[in-house]
């Protein structure tokens, strides 16, 4: 049985709001701006780290921004230049990311999911700038300011 401890209960609901607000601003965008796409399905995720456990190294503006436009991009140049059956070009592309994330030092957990999104959409460069340049610029503005201002935690860690 889990046991529900107030603060456990807070930080549950301080992550879920800030989440819900950071999202919400981001469909907002999408659909009553003309502006284009900000919002990823791995966003959702990044949520998590970023209003549950902005702590982690996961959640570090670096890890956030670079895992998602690495990934993303590798995923585009599966779709592009790839001529594989899609469930090969998928794990591949998702292995590669990871791969690459690892090396480079960004990981960010959620990203990993972005080549899936990528090569199912046939997504094309234009990706990359949106959502996810733009949105992850949105989604770090807003942790960093809701975490270390608002929130008055160490975000992000030096």
């Amino acid at each position: 049985m889990i046991k529900i401890t107030k603060p456990l209960f807070q930080k549950a609901i301080i992550a879920g709001f800030f989440s819900a607000l950071t999202i919400g601003v981001l469909t907002l965008l999408t659909y009553k701006s003309t502006l284009g796409y900000f919002i990823a399905g791995s966003f959702g995720s990044s949520m998590v780290l970023l209003f549950g456990f902005p702590e982690s190294p996961f959640a570090q503006p670096k890890n956030v921004f670079f895992g998602h436009l690495l990934t993303a991009l590798v995923g585009v140049i599966f779709v592009n230049y790839i001529s594989l059956p899609i469930y090969i070009n998928i794990s591949l592309a998702v292995g590669a990311g990871v791969f690459f994330m690892i090396l480079l030092n960004v990981v960010h957990p959620p990203a990993g999911g972005n080549p899936i999104m990528v090569i199912i959409g046939s997504a094309s460069y234009e990706y990359l700038i949106n959502p996810i340049i733009f949105g992850c610029m949105i989604i770090l503005l807003l942790a960093i300011l809701i975490n270390k201002f608002l929130l008055q935690k160490n975000y992000p860690l030096k």
